[in-house]
Parts: C-alpha cells; structure tokens; sequence
C-alpha cells in the first residue's frame, strides 16, 4: 500500500493485524505472509483504518491543547488523593470481602491503579482528576485483585457485582484517560 505509512512487524502469529497507535500504524503479519495477502488485508480494513487514524490525530491535537500540570499541582493532587483514596478503599474493601496492605499514591505515566501479590494498592493520583464514578471503579477493580489476580470472568463479575458501573465507568477511562495521562510532566 504505497498512500499508507506503517511499520510491518512479521512474527511466529496466524493472522494478520493493525494496530494504530500514536507513533503510527503498525501492521503485524505472519512470517511467511505474502506482500499481496498484506495489502488485500489492508486494502479491506481502510475504512477502520482511516477512521482510527483520525480519531488518533483528533486526539493528539486535543493532548497538545492541555496545559501540562506544574509539580505544584501534581503535589496537590497526590496529597489529595492519599486522603480521597483510602477512604474509598476502606469502604469497598468490606464489601468485596478482602483485606489489603500498604495504600500508594503515585504519579504515572501509563497505570491507574495496581495491586501486588502481598496486596499492596498503588493508585494514580490523577484519578483525582477523573469523575468519583472512575476512581471508585479503579478502585473496585484493584480490590477485586486480593481475590483474582488476573482478568478472568470470575474476576469481571466480582468487579460488576460490587460496582454494576463499572463498565460505563471503565469507558469513559479509556476513552479520556490518555488525555488525562497526557498532562503529566
């Protein structure tokens, strides 16, 4: 496909795949896939294609436009989180069932929140930024950890049977949570 840039990555995989990413498009194919089978997949999917490099570029124009948070502010933030979120852990805790070790506040670039083998939480403090309804489904979620380390269907309706929300809420974190990450100094 000569109009479309990408960075083809051949692996031990079965099928073909695109992914658009900030970067740029990235094409994963089979090792032994031919160019043609290449472009003809590629060929198919333009309409998804150049719809998602849109949404990419919208989105990198929206992150470019925000300001980027001073340390003050991001201090402020995560002083208010080490109140806001033990608080919310402490309730939810019960209601799962679970018990937890250490709370930290953390300010990252890529994670919201994470819970350890010994049940440590670490949480992002720009969830401070992001509606109640986020942080208590980040929450949820990291709590709901101490009982399923991993993302099975157990684990998914743990999280929903304490938090029926937490999908809608879920969303709307993968929907803005990169603009939000993208303040971070």
């Amino acid at each position: 496909m000569d109009s479309l840039h990408y960075k083809l990555i051949r692996s031990k995989r079965r099928t073909i795949g695109i992914e658009i990413r900030p970067e740029g498009m990235i094409v994963r194919a089979p090792i032994k896939a031919a160019q043609a089978d290449i472009d003809g997949f590629i060929r198919d999917h333009l309409d998804w294609i150049n719809r998602n490099l849109k949404k990419a570029e919208e989105l990198k124009e929206k992150k470019d436009a925000l300001p980027k948070l001073t340390m003050d502010e991001i201090r402020a933030l995560a002083e208010r989180a080490a109140v806001v979120i033990p608080e919310r852990v402490r309730y939810y805790a019960p209601l799962i069932g679970v018990t937890y070790g250490r709370i930290t506040i953390r300010n990252q670039r890529s994670k919201w929140g994470s819970c350890t083998s010994k049940g440590n939480l670490n949480f992002n403090c720009l969830l401070m930024l992001a509606p109640p309804e986020v942080l208590d489904g980040v929450v949820v979620h990291e709590l709901c950890h101490r009982k399923y380390m991993n993302h099975s269907k157990e684990f998914y309706a743990e999280v929903t049977r304490v938090y029926p929300d937490y999908r809608k809420w879920d969303k709307w974190l993968n929907e803005n949570g990169a603009l939000l990450m993208s303040r971070m100094v």
